[in-house]
C-alpha cells in the first residue's frame, strides 16, 4: 500500500513538472495628472499593456512613458491624452503588436511629441497615430528596426513633424502582413499646416518592402529615402 502511495506521489509530480506553462503578465492604467514618469519592464512571452477593448489610458501634460518588452507575442494598446509627450519604446522579440493614440479626444492635443523606437525581431507590428484631428505642433518619430516583416502604419496630424525610420532586414520580397515571411511594409500620412512643413526620412537595408508617404500642408514637404533591396513598390504622394 505504502508503495502504491509513493509511486502515484512519483506520477503526479512528474505530471506536473512536465505539463506546458504558460504565464503573462498584464498591464491596465488609467492615470491623471501632470509630470508623469513612467517606465514600464516586462519579460517574458505574450505580456500585454492594454488590450483592444481597454487600453491603458494616460492623461497629463510634461509627461515621459518609456516602456520595454523583451519577447514575443506582447501587446500593447495605449492611448495619451496631454500637450507634452516624450516616450522611448524598446522590443526585443518578434510578433508583438503596438497601436498608440496620442491625443483621442479629451484633453490636449499632444503638441509636442518625440518618440524613440527600437525593435529587433520578425513579425512586428506598430501602428502609432498622433495628434488625430487636431494639429500636434512638433512631432518627432523615430524607428530603427532590424528584423523581417515588420509593418509601420503612422499617421501624424500636425504643424511640423518629423518622421525617421531604419530598417535592416535579410529579406527579399515585400509583405503584406506582419504574419508573412518577407519584407517590410510603411504606410505613413502626415498632414496639417504650419510653419516648416513635414519630412520623411527613410533607410532600408536589404529586403523587399512597399512604402506609401502621403504628405500634405501649406509649406515644405521633403523626403528622403535610402534603400538598398529589391521589390519595393514605392508611392509618394505630396501636396500644398
Amino acid at each position: 500500500m505504502t508503495r502504491y502511495i509513493l509511486r502515484l506521489f512519483f506520477v503526479m509530480i512528474t505530471a506536473l513538472v512536465l505539463a506546458p506553462y504558460s504565464a503573462a503578465n498584464d498591464i491596465y492604467i488609467t492615470q491623471v495628472g501632470d509630470n508623469l514618469d513612467l517606465d514600464i519592464t516586462q519579460d517574458g512571452t505574450d505580456n500585454v499593456v492594454g488590450n483592444s477593448t481597454t487600453a491603458a489610458v494616460i492623461n497629463g501634460d510634461g509627461m515621459t512613458f518609456a516602456i520595454t518588452q523583451q519577447g514575443n507575442y506582447n501587446i500593447i494598446e495605449a492611448t495619451i491624452r496631454g500637450a507634452n509627450y516624450t516616450g522611448a519604446w524598446t522590443f526585443n522579440g518578434s510578433s508583438n503588436t503596438v497601436n498608440l493614440d496620442c491625443s483621442s479626444s479629451a484633453a490636449g492635443n499632444c503638441d509636442d511629441v518625440t518618440l524613440n523606437i527600437a525593435a529587433t525581431g520578425d513579425g512586428n507590428a506598430f501602428t502609432f497615430d498622433i495628434g488625430e484631428s487636431a494639429d500636434a505642433s512638433t512631432a518627432v518619430v523615430n524607428f530603427t528596426v532590424t528584423g523581417d516583416n515588420s509593418i509601420i502604419n503612422s499617421t501624424v496630424n500636425g504643424t511640423n513633424a518629423a518622421l525617421t525610420v531604419v530598417l535592416d532586414n535579410s529579406a527579399s520580397l515585400a509583405t503584406t502582413s506582419a504574419a508573412s515571411d518577407e519584407g517590410i511594409a510603411i504606410t505613413t500620412v502626415q498632414t496639417g499646416n504650419g510653419t516648416t512643413g513635414h519630412g520623411i526620412d527613410v533607410n532600408v537595408t536589404g529586403g523587399g518592402g512597399t512604402i506609401d508617404i502621403n504628405q500634405s500642408g501649406l509649406n515644405d514637404q521633403t523626403v528622403d529615402l535610402d534603400i538598398q533591396g529589391d521589390n519595393f513598390d514605392i508611392d509618394i504622394n505630396q501636396s500644398d
